[in-house]
């Protein structure tokens, strides 16, 4: 195995989810099942170990594990959700992490942070200002990672920097200029293009909305799998909000 990847199941109060920069749109609970269950298939086919979180079913947005905590290394930094409905998640996925022999850290009040804002390319973690994630949260995180360069990152019309952007393997940032200033951004052929998980030097995943991205970047060389998950994109979620991978 690669590694472990932290998710947890959709609960039934799934298409209660916070909506912000979408219109609500009906969510097929039974459908959003099946394609959570394809999602972990697809990690546990590419090598990674799905661990589950403990259910949450009261909490609508808890399958989007990624916002509770970002694991760097050994160390399982757990996020203050900028919602406050959202905060409840985050026990969970701290016991979870525990369980697993993590180091645990936390992002303490007045600050804010959620995961979906965070992205590690190497040595540096680009953490997105939104309204889910502010100032002080970005201070504490980067006093939590003293061996990276945490670097601040303005966003236009996005709930998340991953809603924005990601990274390929060899570390080249896939992204919307419309939504990110960030240097040498591949542009994506898709919005959903912008959304990767990366699962091995080679390999990516992405969701099944972008089939001209997943094109181009198979003539780059990479090997691209791809899950549909349009019931979470209905909830402005992407591939990368449904795991955590622990490398």
């Amino acid at each position: 195995m690669r590694g472990y990847a932290l998710v947890r199941n959709p609960g039934p109060r799934l298409a209660e989810g916070i909506v912000t920069h979408v219109e609500r749109q009906p969510v097929d609970y039974e459908l959003g099942l099946e394609q959570h269950a394809g999602y972990v298939s697809a990690l546990r086919e590419a090598g990674w170990d799905p661990v589950n979180v403990p259910s949450a079913d009261d909490l609508p947005d808890a399958v989007f594990v990624e916002d509770a905590v970002v694991v760097c290394g050994r160390l399982a930094v757990l996020t203050r959700p900028g919602a406050p409905e959202r905060r409840p998640e985050v026990g969970s996925v701290a016991g979870t992490a525990r369980e697993l022999g993590l180091g645990i850290a936390e992002i303490e009040a007045p600050g804010t942070l959620d995961g979906g804002d965070v992205l590690q390319n190497g040595e540096i973690v680009y953490v997105g200002r939104s309204a889910r994630t502010n100032d002080a949260g970005i201070a504490q995180l980067a006093a939590r990672l003293p061996d990276r360069r945490v670097t601040p990152v303005e966003l236009r019309g996005v709930l998340h920097l991953k809603s924005a952007v990601t990274a390929l393997p060899d570390g080249t940032l896939i992204g919307d200029p419309a939504c990110v200033d960030l240097p040498d951004m591949l542009e994506p052929l898709e919005e959903a293009g912008s959304h990767v998980v990366v699962l091995a030097e080679d390999t990516v995943l992405m969701a099944a909305s972008a089939p001209r991205t997943r094109h181009m970047l198979e003539k780059r060389g990479l090997n691209v799998i791809s899950v549909d998950i349009s019931e979470f994109e209905k909830l402005e979620g992407c591939v990368t909000c449904l795991s955590v991978l622990i490398r």
